[in-house]
């Protein structure tokens, strides 16, 4: 049975580590540390991110989740339009991917696979970095449940097959440490599921040796996000300490952090994100009547979710 407090941990973990890491953003490795000496990190904002800001990252997985609310389940055109909306009232921050997508003129069952086609490039770690609430919302389902609700999810807006399996992974590990067993433990079931011709990239990645320095893209890339979070998971002990390890790889902090906080929030449970962190939350929603959500009520959302 899927814990509330792990839930919330997944869903309040995946924004901390958002706003952790979005003033480090494209910087190099070790900004992180060399910020704060002693490890102990704060929503410190910068680049544009005031303190405790969530970013796209977030926002979209808000939006996801009160589709399932609202809809009563997986309605993909009305996350869609929900999407479209919110990037229609220029955010601070969209992916390029993203943007052309929602913002094309494609219907929703069309545009990702026809801008997949025109631009050849469809991989992005995008499709993760909101998966925290539908990886809540569908954990009681099982197993190839959850992975193809994390698929069609993703598809919607990335047209490379291995970004909808990365997903699906990601969710199927959210959903293990939901139910409070170890995730790590998982990814031998998790990656037979996966489409045959992706396996061994995927396995790749998730390997115990895998190391973020092995990465042969990017970490914007759904391959070394995944990689790298599962990894940050693996080598620590804590939920501050992986987050932590996330945000000092450098690169795209703010969506490795989210990958990680919202794998290390299920596996570790909402107590153990630190207060000074859920105090200084807070998620704004473009397009939606200038709302801010705060810890609360995500937290409420990820519990409405279970």
């Amino acid at each position: 049975m899927t814990s509330p407090d792990r839930a919330a941990g997944a869903v309040l973990g995946s924004a901390v580590g958002d706003a952790l890491g979005a003033p480090f953003e494209f910087g190099l490795p070790g900004a992180f540390r060399a910020r704060f000496p002693d490890g102990s990190g704060e929503l410190c904002g910068g680049g544009g991110w005031d303190p405790g800001e969530a970013t796209d990252d977030t926002q979209m997985a808000v939006l996801v989740g009160e589709s399932l609310l609202d809809r009563g389940g997986l309605d993909l055109p009305d996350v869609f339009d929900r999407f479209r909306r919110w990037a229609a009232a220029d955010p601070k921050d969209i992916g390029l991917l993203t943007e052309r997508v929602l913002l094309g003129g494609e219907p929703w069952d069309l545009a990702a696979a026809l801008d997949f086609q025109v631009e050849g490039r469809g991989a992005g770690n995008g499709c993760l970095m909101r998966a925290s609430t539908s990886a809540v919302h569908f954990a009681s389902r099982g197993r190839r449940a959850t992975m193809d609700a994390g698929r069609r999810l993703a598809a919607l807006t990335h047209g490379d097959r291995a970004a909808w399996e990365g997903t699906a992974l990601l969710h199927e590990l959210v959903r293990v440490a939901l139910l409070g067993e170890d995730p790590l433990t998982a990814l031998p079931d998790a990656l037979a599921e996966v489409d045959p011709p992706h396996r061994e990239r995927w396995a790749t990645v998730l390997d115990p040796g895998w190391r973020p320095k092995d990465a042969t893209e990017f970490n914007g890339a759904v391959w070394p996000c995944l990689g790298s979070a599962v990894w940050a998971l693996r080598t620590t002990a804590s939920f501050e300490e992986a987050v932590a390890a996330a945000v000092d790889l450098g690169g795209d902090t703010d969506t490795v952090a989210a990958v990680t906080g919202m794998l290390a929030g299920a596996a570790h449970g909402a107590g153990a994100i630190p207060g000074r962190w859920t105090a200084a939350l807070h998620v704004p929603l473009p397009g939606f009547g200038g709302r801010v959500l705060r810890a609360d009520e995500l937290r409420a959302l990820a519990v409405a979710l279970v």
